[in-house]
């Protein structure tokens, strides 16, 4: 067994979209750095991140109706729609950048334009979505909203839900032409290509096992290569962006600001359609609302898809529930992140979601029936035998002590939890996730690396013209950034070959 060692400036862990961003970013930032990936699997790209795993709806807050919440008074607060819309405007700026820059070639391979659409059904959820919809359409962030209940209209936006309709219940939905569907697995591996042209050294088949830190602050990590070998590698600074199995190497590192943290595994199934004839009936990502106990990331959608090249119908995601962190992960995964430390909070949080736990083994056990079911409130005339099943990722939700939710509250969302000395970052947690990436890779840089934020500012602003101003209170910045990024990423002439 050899053991090999090698000092490196960066350690990226995991090659995602998160891994693949801050790569990216930073070899614009300092050319000069050395950055080593590590990644147990094949690929890149090949968990979380990969387009079967992720909804890929460049979540923008266009259609999810849980980034919409209705208060006590009857008003509805839009304010997380607007932070999650602005994040991905960020993620839009960069991904033009690299294009301009000719440092990806063809956008069309990881993203298209799809109308983003909200659905609900009875008299009350209609009017909340009209509520919804005059908050929405008043802020310049959302402006072309349409919002309709006349099945006429909603016939010519969505015939596949429409058609064979009982015509007696209440239906409403809203549509804005300027979303997306992004392909975050072409997308990742767009980035490692280019990354490994810059000379970023990527080691697939490599598990980290352990990390360290040495006397002198740095990080030393035990590595396991595809022949079971042992390597160690060092590093000033290292990123865990290994999805579900950041946690285990959170805990690992034994940096205080991991501790009291746990992790809820949520898997998700969706069901593809088989039958083009259907598929091509059908074009927009269509979000309903959760039914009462759900998880937020189980909201349905019917969503139009494009996956290597082809136009692809999904359904989904039903939530289950499984122990593993990664869907290449362990049935023990659960069991062994529960530490001294988080004991109290994961069993706080056991008891607070019981009834979320019922629930998604409820969804686990579902006949393929049941799921047609669910599907026919969205396609009346589903027929069992277009439809096949597809595992989606496994997700893991942080669960934390927070002022707010007490002890074991479950969060929604993602996370970055970093070292006082910015040595160490790790990413946790799931939705809006991919979509942020570039959002969240800034976050990563204002805690790690401060004293690099003066001379790396002119930088950031030419890859991200709209870093640190509010677009939604700038409205000509906000009309020029989506000018220029719905051009340079072809996001306009698809448009009207579609429409």
């Amino acid at each position: 067994m050899s053991s090999r060692e090698t000092k490196t400036d960066v350690i990226l862990i995991g090659a995602g979209i998160m891994s693949a961003t801050l790569g990216t970013l930073l070899k614009e930032l300092v050319p000069e750095w050395e950055i080593k990936v590590f990644e147990k699997l094949e690929n890149a790209g090949e968990e979380s991140s990969n387009e079967w795993n992720n909804a890929g709806t460049g979540h923008a807050a266009l259609c999810e109706l849980n980034y919409t919440v209705e208060k006590p008074d009857g008003s509805v607060d839009i304010s997380k729609a607007i932070q999650i819309n602005e994040q991905f405007q960020l993620s839009m700026q960069f991904w033009s950048y690299l294009v301009n820059n000719k440092l990806i070639r063809n956008p069309q391979d990881f993203i298209m334009p799809l109308p983003h659409m909200s659905m609900v059904q009875g008299e009350q959820d209609v009017k909340f979505l009209k509520k919804r919809f005059e908050a929405m359409n008043n802020n310049p962030l959302f402006q072309g909203m349409d919002f309709s209940e006349d099945t006429a209209k909603l016939m010519e936006w969505i015939p596949l839900i429409i058609k064979n309709r009982p015509s007696n219940e209440p239906i409403a939905a809203t549509k804005i032409d300027s979303g997306t569907d992004v392909n975050f697995g072409a997308l990742t591996r767009i980035l490692f290509d280019h990354l490994k042209s810059k000379n970023v050294e990527i080691k697939y088949k490599h598990s980290v096992d352990n990390l360290k830190r040495t006397s002198d602050g740095s990080w030393e990590l035990k590595v396991r290569n595809g022949n079971g070998n042992v390597e160690r590698h060092t590093a000033k600074f290292v990123f865990i962006g290994g999805g579900g199995g950041s946690l285990h190497l959170l805990q690992k590192s034994g940096i205080p600001e991991g501790k009291h943290i746990g992790g809820f595994p949520v898997s998700g199934i969706f069901m593809v359609c088989n039958n083009p004839d259907v598929t091509e009936q059908h074009h927009a990502k269509v979000y309903g609302k959760a039914k009462v106990g759900a998880p937020p990331m189980s909201v349905p959608h019917l969503d139009t898809r494009f996956i290597d090249n082809k136009k692809s119908l999904l359904f989904g995601p039903f939530a289950g529930f499984s122990p593993k962190f990664l869907k290449t992960g362990s049935m023990f995964d659960l069991v062994t992140s529960v530490k001294p430390d988080n004991l109290v909070t994961m069993l706080s949080a056991g008891a607070k979601n019981m009834s979320l736990t019922k629930y998604l083994i409820e969804q686990v056990m579902l006949s393929k029936e049941k799921r047609m079911e669910e599907l026919r409130e969205f396609i009346p005339s589903a027929k069992s035998e277009d439809w096949d099943l597809v595992v989606a990722g496994q997700r893991v939700q942080v669960i934390k002590d927070t002022a707010d939710g007490g002890k074991g509250t479950l969060q929604f969302g993602t996370e970055v939890i970093s070292a006082a000395d910015g040595s160490i970052a790790a990413l946790l947690g799931a939705s809006p996730g991919a979509s942020t990436a570039v959002h969240v890779m800034l976050e990563v840089f204002k805690k790690c690396f401060p004293q690099h934020m003066k001379e790396w500012e002119p930088k950031i602003k030419e890859m991200i013209p709209s870093y640190g101003v509010s677009l939604m209170e700038n409205p000509e910045l906000l009309q020029e950034v989506h000018a220029s990024t719905a051009e340079t990423l072809g996001l306009v002439k698809k448009e009207l070959a579609y429409s």
